[in-house]
């Protein structure tokens, strides 16, 4: 995927996530955590210690140590604790997490949040990554996760106690990291990265980010990758999991979004990605967003 490191960055770009902290602290003795049903996706770093996670309808148990990370894409059934069977882990108390403590030998210390994605694109690109990502403190291949890790592991040692705002940032930051390298590496991704992968696919993709305005059909999508229109339709359904038309529609309000930031009004947006009528326009934004052009426009004034 070599060629195509231009659509990985348009595709963490596109990614429109906020992070927030749930907590950090250190859990010792009996203990199990989940912030199952709190939330969509979830983030959880080993900065301490160590501990058991036990996902539902995984039979093996993961084993994570200090320095490794687990991300949660999906509100996965899920616990965390220092017992190494799941039967164990059910059996032990929820208990009031404790500050962390740089000179105890026991126990996990634990940086926990939360990943809210927005609806549209980042929606489709979330729902092709797997459900869980582990981030181990000796993979070679994620130095420079490593490098942001190191960072909050030094956070966490700042007294009298770490910056929620900083962590929250490099939590954000070390996902779109692990994130990257997800896309570049796992053959086994689906989505827009599928596409991006396949060198005739990821031509069409670069030209519906450069030409959005133009008024695509299936037949001109078919003619940039040199397939027939009913042979280029299934390929690209095999590939995405999603029709050319709806990943075209994600990618213009996409665009669309971009554009109201920039205060440019709806007539002139919705020319700019390849509606003639307001009135269309109008129905294709709020069918992507939940919101109205003109209030999505106004907000983010």
């Amino acid at each position: 995927m070599n060629s195509s490191s231009a659509l990985v960055d348009w595709l963490l770009d596109s990614l429109e996530l906020n992070t927030s902290l749930f907590h950090v602290g250190r859990y010792c003795g009996s203990w199990h955590a989940s912030t199952h049903g709190m939330a969509s996706a979830s983030f959880h770093l080993i900065v301490q210690g160590q501990c058991w996670l036990h996902i539902d309808g995984e039979p093996d148990p993961k084993h994570l140590n200090n320095g490794d990370a687990v991300f949660l894409l999906r509100d996965l059934v899920y616990q965390l604790s220092g017992a190494a069977t799941a039967a164990a882990a059910r059996e032990c108390p929820r208990r009031p997490m404790l500050a962390l403590d740089s000179a105890a030998n026991d126990g996990a210390g634990l940086v926990c949040g939360f990943f809210h994605f927005h609806s549209g694109l980042s929606a489709m690109i979330v729902d092709t990554l797997p459900a869980w990502i582990i981030l181990r403190a000796g993979d070679p291949s994620l130095t420079a996760a490593r490098n942001l890790f190191e960072l909050i592991l030094q956070e966490c040692e700042r007294s009298p106690a770490p910056s929620s705002a900083l962590l929250e940032r490099l939590c954000h930051l070390l996902f779109l990291y692990v994130l990257r390298q997800q896309v570049l590496d796992n053959a086994e991704l689906g989505g827009l990265a599928a596409l991006a992968r396949q060198p005739t696919f990821a031509n069409l993709l670069e030209q519906l980010i450069a030409r959005p305005a133009e008024p695509w059909t299936l037949e001109s999508m078919a003619a940039c990758t040199g397939l027939s229109r009913s042979a280029f339709f299934k390929r690209f359904n095999e590939l995405c999991g999603q029709s050319p038309g709806q990943v075209l529609l994600m990618m213009r309000m996409r665009y669309a979004c971009q554009l109201f930031k920039q205060d440019q009004t709806v007539a002139d947006v919705s020319l700019a990605v390849g509606y003639q009528s307001v009135a269309a326009f109008t129905r294709a934004f709020h069918k992507v967003t939940g919101q109205q052009p003109g209030a999505y426009r106004k907000a983010q004034g």
